[in-house]
Formats: structure tokens, C-alpha cells, sequence
């Protein structure tokens, strides 16, 4: 399962390198959103692909990204005044006895104060770092798709919900980030071979069992244990992964745009590592091809499924 990546976030990307376009009312409508429901996750890098506008709704997304910010850094700073308070209290209450409740009190606020002094940080910070492009289910990413005979960039959650379900499967099928190709003409079925997508990728990340890593057994009495792993292609290259998304519409409820990477069996380095699955890098000659899919010959698409990038994903822990 790939559960975190390392994406192209700017889609001046897409458009330079594919000639794709922007879908700008989608990304307008994502970010009016998050003006209202601070859960809807966006990358910093992101964000900063709107710090030039050139047009109006450019404009119009910059504004919303720096009212969202500001609302982000008074909530914060106000829990960090609040826990930096708790704090202080509860280090008064140890000076004259060692309480459960205090000792316990001090250690939640110090770590707190600490998570909220990272948070403004990062609010605050115009620099981008590589972790400003790293996904997570349920983060959002540009993917692109063809419509109208375009390529068009759209943004989209990274965990699909496929139209017609019911919004509960987001907690019932929490793994819809990843779609197995074993199961494309089974779960997927719907969105195979009608509505495929492409997110660039550079890296990959995957929870891999320690001791597998290790090359060893659990030793007697060992509790198993997850490390993060780094996977990047050899030679260093970006990767354009298949996807499958979705429209998602239901009454009185936001549409929601997701998608979900395909994944299939991993090579031998992956499989060395640990790891069962593997995203699918597919070549850029197939892009089209992928994009504008027809049901009735789902061969062709397990063929460009098949015929993909092969690179060595060199590994290590990650930072």
C-alpha cells in the first residue's frame, strides 16, 4: 500500500510538461471550502504554487490561502498561550507537592506547547521544504485527467469515494487510497476503464515490518514493530503513476473529487524490503492512451499496466 508519496503540488508543472490545463473552479471551490472545514488538508506546496497570481480566481485563491493561514495562527497561538498557562500551573502545583495529575498535566502541556510552536513555524515559513509535497490519505493532490479531448489538472483527495457510495465508506474502506489491480474489474469496477488519472510521483513511502527489513525472525517474545521506508526510483526520475478518481455528489453535501494510485505486485527490491505492493509508473508514451479510456477493451489497459516504467527503487528509513 502506498501510503504516503512525494508529488508534483505546483500544476505549473503540468502544464509545462504535458500541456495540461487547469481546472481553476475546482481548485477555487476546494479552497472556499477549506475556508469552512479546516479538516480538508492541502500541501504548503500547494498553496505556494498561488503566492504570483496572474488572474483573478489566481488572486481570488491567494486571498483565501492567507485568511485560511491567519485564522490557523491565532488558533494556534491562543492554544499556545492556553498550554503554555497549564504549564506553568502545574509546575507550580509540583514546587509544592508531586501530584499524578500534575506531573501528568505538565508533561501533556510541554508536549503541546512544543506541536504548536512547530505549527506556527511551518504557518508562518515562505521556504519550502520536501515535506511540503508529501501526501497522505486523505491530503489533497493535482492529478491529472482528460476531458473534452484535454488534458485538464484537477485536485483531488487521496482516498477515493466513489460516486453513488455512501460517505461512510471513507471509515468503512479506509484503505481506498491504494486500488489493487487484482480487484480492478471487482471493487473498482466502476472506474476502470471510464475515469483513470495520473499523479507524478518522485518518491514513495511504505509501513514495513522492522524485523523484515532486518532480513530476520521476531526473536522470542518480541513485539512486532513498523519503520517507515523511503522508496526512490534509479535513476532518479519523476513517475507517472496510474490513478483511478471519482465525482462524488450527494444531496446537500459538498462534491467530492478523489482518487486512488493502482497498485500491483512489488519487484524484488521492494519485496527484499519487506513490502507486498508497489505503485505503477506508467510511460509517457501511454498517457493519452490511459487518460481516455475505453470500457469495452479493458485489455488495452492492463496492457500499458503492463508495458510500465521498470526503475530499481533504492530505499532507506525515512527522516
Amino acid at each position: 500500500m502506498c501510503y504516503s508519496a512525494q508529488i508534483w503540488a505546483d500544476y505549473h508543472k503540468f502544464t509545462k510538461v504535458f500541456g495540461a490545463i487547469m481546472d481553476i473552479k475546482e481548485f477555487v471551490r476546494l479552497f472556499w471550502e477549506r475556508a469552512e472545514n479546516s479538516t480538508i488538508k492541502i500541501p504548503k506546496a500547494m498553496e505556494a504554487a498561488f503566492a504570483d497570481p496572474q488572474t483573478e480566481q489566481e488572486r481570488q485563491i491567494k486571498a483565501l490561502i492567507v485568511a485560511y493561514t491567519a485564522d490557523q495562527v491565532g488558533k494556534t497561538e491562543r492554544e499556545l498561550f492556553q498550554q503554555t498557562k497549564r504549564l506553568a500551573d502545574a509546575e507550580r502545583t509540583l514546587q509544592s507537592r508531586t501530584t499524578k495529575a500534575a506531573t501528568e498535566s505538565k508533561r501533556i502541556a510541554a508536549d503541546k506547547i512544543e506541536k504548536a510552536k512547530g505549527k506556527l513555524a511551518d504557518l508562518r515559513r515562505t521556504d519550502l521544504k520536501p515535506r511540503d509535497s508529501r501526501i497522505f490519505p486523505g491530503n489533497y493532490a493535482p492529478v491529472m485527467v482528460m476531458e473534452d479531448g484535454k488534458r485538464v489538472v484537477k485536485p483531488m483527495r487521496y482516498q477515493c469515494r466513489p460516486a453513488g457510495k455512501p460517505a461512510f465508506y471513507d471509515t468503512k474502506f479506509p484503505g481506498t487510497y491504494n486500488a489493487r489491480r487484482d480487484n480492478l474489474e471487482g471493487f473498482w469496477k466502476d472506474l476502470f476503464g471510464y475515469t483513470h488519472g495520473i499523479m507524478v510521483v518522485n518518491a514513495f513511502y511504505e509501513n514495513v515490518s522492522r524485523h523484515r527489513v532486518e532480513g530476520r525472525e521476531l526473536a522470542e517474545g518480541e513485539t512486532e514493530a513498523n519503520v517507515v521506508l523511503e522508496f526512490r526510483p534509479e535513476p532518479t526520475q519523476d513517475m507517472l503513476v496510474a490513478c483511478l478518481w471519482s465525482r462524488w455528489q450527494a444531496p446537500g453535501q459538498p462534491n467530492l473529487l478523489s482518487f486512488a494510485a493502482i497498485t500491483d505486485e512489488p519487484p524484488a527490491e521492494v519485496v527484499a524490503a519487506g513490502h507486498d505492493r508497489c505503485i505503477i509508473p506508467i510511460k509517457p508514451e501511454h498517457v493519452d492512451a490511459w487518460l481516455n479510456p475505453d470500457p469495452r477493451n479493458l485489455a488495452a489497459q492492463y496492457a500499458i499496466l503492463d508495458d510500465r516504467e521498470r526503475p530499481y527503487y533504492a530505499y532507506q528509513r525515512a527522516a
